[in-house]
């Protein structure tokens, strides 16, 4: 991850390009909204730009998903098709990481949503999702844990498979090709 958080002019330009593009293919995402407000708010937290960037660059494809009226935010969450292919075969956080002796993976799902400033989806979130299309049919998420699972080696992900989203655990320290892991942003 780079350690510079800002983005040059032109990365600027072609991210507000690309997200509004996206907003308005996607209109069933957020019939509700409009883009100009979303747009103003992303201009006064360019830490919120970088971390869309982010997600962009990793092949999230982000869009605004929901407005959280009680925290006055938007709720940008990764909309790719498939799990996004630059955050596939890491193993859940860094203690699984830690722990595998033999073949680890390059990165953990837990430290690359925090050095990207997003978090791992939930659960309920991940369910949330699949009502504005279909999510993961090929590939599968790493969802947010809960502690008394992971304290004793595992975690938790998701998928979609015969119109359903089904819920997995795995030991943590797993990985394979065609896992990764889906965020959120709030801005």
């Amino acid at each position: 991850m780079p350690e510079k958080k800002t983005l040059s002019t032109l990365q600027h330009d072609e991210l507000l390009a690309s997200l509004k593009d996206r907003f308005n293919q996607n209109m069933n995402r957020h019939e509700s909204l409009e883009w100009e407000p979303i747009q103003e708010k992303l201009e006064a937290h360019p830490d919120k730009l970088w971390s869309l960037f982010e997600m962009e660059r990793t092949g999230g494809e982000p869009d605004v998903v929901e407005f959280d009226q009680t925290n006055d935010e938007y709720l940008f969450y990764d909309c790719s098709a498939e799990s996004p292919s630059g955050r596939r075969s890491v193993c859940y956080d860094q203690k699984a990481l830690d722990a595998r002796k033999k073949n680890k993976p390059d990165n953990n799902a837990v430290t690359m949503a925090s050095n990207m400033g997003i978090e791992l989806l939930s659960e309920e979130q991940y369910r949330a999702l699949q009502k504005f299309g279909t999510f993961d049919s090929k590939t599968s998420s790493w969802v947010l844990t809960p502690a008394e699972v992971r304290d004793r080696g595992g975690a938790l992900f998701c998928d979609f498979r015969y119109g359903q989203v089904f819920l997995y655990h795995n030991g943590a320290d797993s990985y394979y090709g065609a896992r990764g892991f889906r965020g959120l942003l709030r801005v």
